[in-house]
This record gives C-alpha cells, sequence and structure tokens, in this order.
C-alpha cells in the first residue's frame, strides 16, 4: 500500500475541489497516482450526480454574453438547489465560462453543448459534474439561446436587487 501524505491530499483538494476524505480516498485507491486519483474522483462525481438527478434545482444563475463585435449574443440558465450556492463566485464561474464556449462553439441544442469538449480531458457535462461533487448540490445545465444580428446587440441581466 502506498503512503499517502497530508501534502498529497492537498494538492489533489486544490486542483479538484472535492472533500479532503474524498481526495485521499482516492488517492489511496489509486495507489498514489495523482492522475489516477483524479478519474476515481470523476467516476465518484457521476455517481453522486446520477443520485442528486431528482432533487429540484429551482436557483441558480442566469447569464447574457454578446461576443466582441456585438453580433452574437447567448443567454443561458444553470440552475441550483440553493441560492447559496447559486450566488457563490465559483458558481458564477463556470456559468459564466460555459456562456463563452457558447459563444465560440456554437452547439445546436443542450445534448450538444453538453458533449462538447470542455477542455483536453472532460467534457462540459463533467465539469458541471464536478461542480456537484464540490458542492453537493443537483446542477443543472437548464437551457441556452443563440442569438445573431447583423445590428449592435447589448446584454443584461436584471438581477431583482
Amino acid at each position: 500500500m502506498t503512503k499517502v501524505t497530508a501534502a498529497d491530499v492537498n494538492q489533489l483538494r486544490k486542483a479538484t475541489g472535492a472533500g479532503m476524505m474524498d481526495c485521499k480516498n482516492a488517492l489511496v485507491e489509486a495507489n498514489g497516482d495523482f492522475d489516477t486519483a483524479i478519474d476515481v474522483l470523476r467516476k465518484k462525481g457521476q455517481k453522486i450526480a446520477a443520485k442528486r438527478a431528482d432533487r429540484e434545482s429551482n436557483e441558480g444563475a442566469a447569464v447574457a454574453k454578446v461576443n466582441d463585435d456585438n453580433t452574437v449574443g447567448v443567454a443561458i440558465v444553470l440552475a441550483c438547489e440553493t441560492d447559496f450556492v447559486g450566488n457563490t463566485d465559483e458558481f458564477s464561474t463556470l456559468v459564466d465560462d460555459i456562456a463563452k464556449h457558447i459563444l465560440s462553439n456554437n452547439p445546436s441544442d443542450i445534448d450538444a453543448l453538453k458533449a462538447q469538449s470542455w477542455n483536453d480531458e472532460i467534457t462540459v457535462e463533467q465539469a458541471v459534474q464536478e461542480m456537484v461533487v464540490k458542492t453537493g448540490e443537483n446542477i443543472q445545465l437548464r437551457r441556452f439561446v443563440v442569438v445573431e444580428t447583423a445590428d449592435n446587440l447589448f446584454s443584461y441581466v436584471h438581477t431583482g436587487d
């Protein structure tokens, strides 16, 4: 059995955002291999996401973005269970990054978006599942719409404040 140090656990936690015990258990299962431990956490994340899929997710964030020349715009809704999670910087960053991803990759529908590559290793859906693992909540890509025009587009989202 490979010895797992606190520094190893901390490094994996920083890289994935998963809990300390989850990181330790993943490293033990992976015999100390960092990349294998990340895969173990992803598989666990898929199971957790499946368990939470039936929970209501009525909170979250709606974001609108336009491209640099103001000819293409996107509005997206990413839902979660509580406003506590929906108001975190990490959640806001994720929904903002997904909106930017849509602008640059032009998916045809929500299923196509979920299947697209988020980075070289995971899909958009897996990126959302990683957030499920970090927050412990059901998070859903609800909907998006893309608008294209020759005129100038501008985005505005009313926050209700």
